[in-house]
């Protein structure tokens, strides 16, 4: 008799707001879409996303949106961005921490419990996953969660990403350096 296995299936989690889509850059700083019509994914966004998933790795979006708690935004918009996002991008699952700072919660990055929360719903296996972000609270996260980290340098000024393990330019490249750890360690499949 043996006991329950633990989770193999390896995944990517991305944040959203600088790495599918374009932020709204005020004195250097991202902020994120206030409607639909603000909201424009990477022309690469799609593609990279789809390549993902061909080399076998569940697709998270895992996404800080604390305008939410500051009272400058609605979730209704929040949840009508991610249905556009889920229109044009393959998503099996997204995590949303709507709380700011203040709140001292366990899932606004770079606390770990967005990761962790989508590892324990969707038997994810963490050692062999990768986080990427375009801000230090990104990689912080992924690093507290045991993951492989990916800076998207977006050139912000503002805290630096530090430790990642790789720094990319854009998620195109990212998914390059993604799939070449994959087939070095022999774990690139294709989805079942």
């Amino acid at each position: 008799m043996t006991g329950p296995q633990p989770p193999t299936r390896p995944a990517v989690f991305l944040d959203r707001d600088g790495v599918l889509n374009r932020p709204l850059v005020r004195n250097g700083r991202p902020h994120p879409p206030h409607s639909v019509d603000e909201f424009k994914l990477y022309p690469e966004a799609a593609a990279a996303c789809r390549r993902l998933h061909a080399l076998g790795l569940v697709l998270v979006i895992v996404t800080n949106q604390p305008d939410v708690a500051r009272g400058e935004l609605d979730v209704e918009v929040v949840e009508a961005i991610h249905r556009e996002l889920r229109r044009h991008v393959p998503i099996d699952g997204l995590y949303v921490c709507l709380h700011d700072d203040s709140d001292r919660c366990g899932c606004r990055k770079p606390a770990p419990g967005l990761l962790t929360a989508a590892a324990a719903d969707l038997e994810l296996e963490l050692g062999h996953s990768f986080m990427v972000g375009d801000r230090w609270r990104d990689v912080e996260a992924g690093k507290r969660a045991g993951c492989r980290t990916v800076h998207i340098d977006r050139g912000y000024r503002e805290q630096l990403a530090r430790g990642a393990d790789f720094v990319a330019p854009s998620l195109a490249e990212a998914v390059l350096w993604i799939g070449t750890v994959m087939v070095a360690e022999g774990v690139a499949g294709g989805r079942g």
